[in-house]
């Protein structure tokens, strides 16, 4: 079964309000099996709306309309459904007296322009709405299925998941139709969307069943797996048999499934090993210490964290050398390295992290950049810095510099860095 959702309303169009509900209808149709092939939005306007759902009925075979089911003259969902399907509208009198009750118990009076929210298309079945006075539509023409729902996500929510979701699942077992759906996301680190693509290429050539989609997600890549079966414990075996042959690829490339992030998989590896760590930030503004925290039970690892944004800071709080700072300047491998150890000592810690850069917009010289980090590790059996160099606005900098911390830190704990790994300065230009 093929479905489009529309979503009516100009405020969604200019961006005043969020289309949440496409979100989660979309959500739930696809764990009922059902492929949702468009997302429309269109404001409140006779002619464009009527040009969307014709499109809609060449097209698709299950149609979703959320909102536009108000009393007012630009709630104009249902009279475009009817008019389109050339179905006369005929008043429920179930839904008038329910809105006479609803407008009583509030001790208001109930106009005449309420009694539009009863109408409904010819051979479609009212679906009740506790939580407000708009109810949604059920209809069926032909082999098409048509669902009109209230905009409000608190009345759409459970009137889709209640009514509209149990006639789906019936009318797809008569169709037998009523396979599954089951997906996997993988998160990649350390490789570009470009490189991930080419190091997969043969599996994504030779793809059916599950579908793979490469998704560049802000620093990082993932890779969304879906399946398609008559059984949910069929899709299962697919996945994971694709899922190892990715595996196999990328090896360490693969940091986490599903909704775990990078601060959670070093987290975890730090516990694991009895690891503990600090941090020294510049460019990144305490960034990479708001990550760790994002994280429950960071404490037993992450000890703490320091700002030092002016090179007064670095020399008072982290022991960094003036005479460094002067020489050198606080945007270099020997500072970073520097912060590193000094975060280390301050914390007490087995782990240090320096990070020292130019965020920009500003701050940029001709040897400089905007965008030029330095990131420093300091323990007992590896000590490195590596410079990077970074591009986009200053918030994607430092969202980047922060990945690649945590990523570094992740090959130190998997024991991929070189033991005493002093190449200051090593060039790295992150994909």
């Amino acid at each position: 079964m093929r479905c489009e959702i529309i979503a009516v309303g100009t405020e969604l169009l200019m961006g005043q309000t969020l289309n949440t509900n496409a979100r989660n209808i979309a959500t739930e149709l696809f764990a009922l099996g059902v492929g949702v092939y468009y997302h429309t939005v269109v404001g409140d306007n006779e002619a464009r709306l009527k040009e969307v759902f014709k499109n809609s009925l060449e097209r698709v075979d299950l149609i979703i309309l959320s909102g536009g089911l108000g009393p007012t003259d630009d709630d104009i969902t249902r009279d475009i459904v009817a008019e389109v399907l050339e179905l006369p509208l005929q008043r429920n009198e179930y839904w008038v007296k329910k809105m006479e009750e609803f407008f009583r118990r509030f001790k208001r009076p109930m106009t005449q322009i309420n009694l539009r929210q009863a109408m409904v298309p010819k051979g479609g079945t009212l679906l009740p709405n506790d939580r407000g006075t708009a109810p949604g539509i059920y209809l069926e023409k032909g082999a098409q299925i048509i669902v009109l729902l209230p905009g409000p996500p608190r009345e759409l929510a459970p009137m889709f998941k209640e009514q509209v979701i149990p006639r789906l699942q019936e009318k797809l077992g008569e169709q037998k139709d009523l396979g599954v759906l089951k997906s996997r996301v993988l998160r990649v680190v350390g490789l570009g969307e470009s490189a991930m693509v080419e190091k997969i290429k043969p599996i994504l050539d030779s793809q059916d069943n599950p579908t793979i989609a490469p998704l560049a997600k802000g620093a990082e890549v993932h890779l969304r797996l879906t399946a398609r079966e008559l059984s949910g414990e069929r899709a299962e075996t697919l996945l994971q048999e694709k899922l190892q042959e990715i595996r196999e690829v990328l090896g360490d490339y693969i940091y986490g499934e599903g909704e775990e992030t990078l601060e959670m998989a070093v987290t975890k590896l730090l516990r694991d090993k009895a690891k503990t760590i600090a941090a020294a930030e510049s460019c990144s503004g305490g960034l990479l210490s708001s990550r760790f925290t994002d994280v429950p039970g960071s404490s037993a690892c992450f000890l703490g964290g320091a700002v030092t944004y002016s090179n007064e800071a670095k020399s008072n709080l982290l022991g960094v050398e003036e005479n460094l700072l002067n020489t050198v300047g606080a945007v270099s491998a020997e500072v970073a390295s520097a912060m590193a150890g000094g975060a280390r000592k301050l914390f007490k810690t087995d782990i240090g992290i320096g990070i020292t850069g130019i965020a920009g917009p500003g701050g940029a010289t001709p040897e400089k950049a905007v965008g030029l980090t330095f990131i420093a590790l300091e323990a007992d059996d590896c000590t490195l810095c590596r410079r990077y160099q970074f591009w986009g606005s200053r918030l994607e900098i430092k969202e980047r510099v922060t990945q690649a911390a945590l990523y570094l830190l992740r090959l130190y704990l998997l024991g991929k860095l070189q033991e005493n790994d002093t190449r200051s300065g090593a060039e790295n230009k992150v994909d």
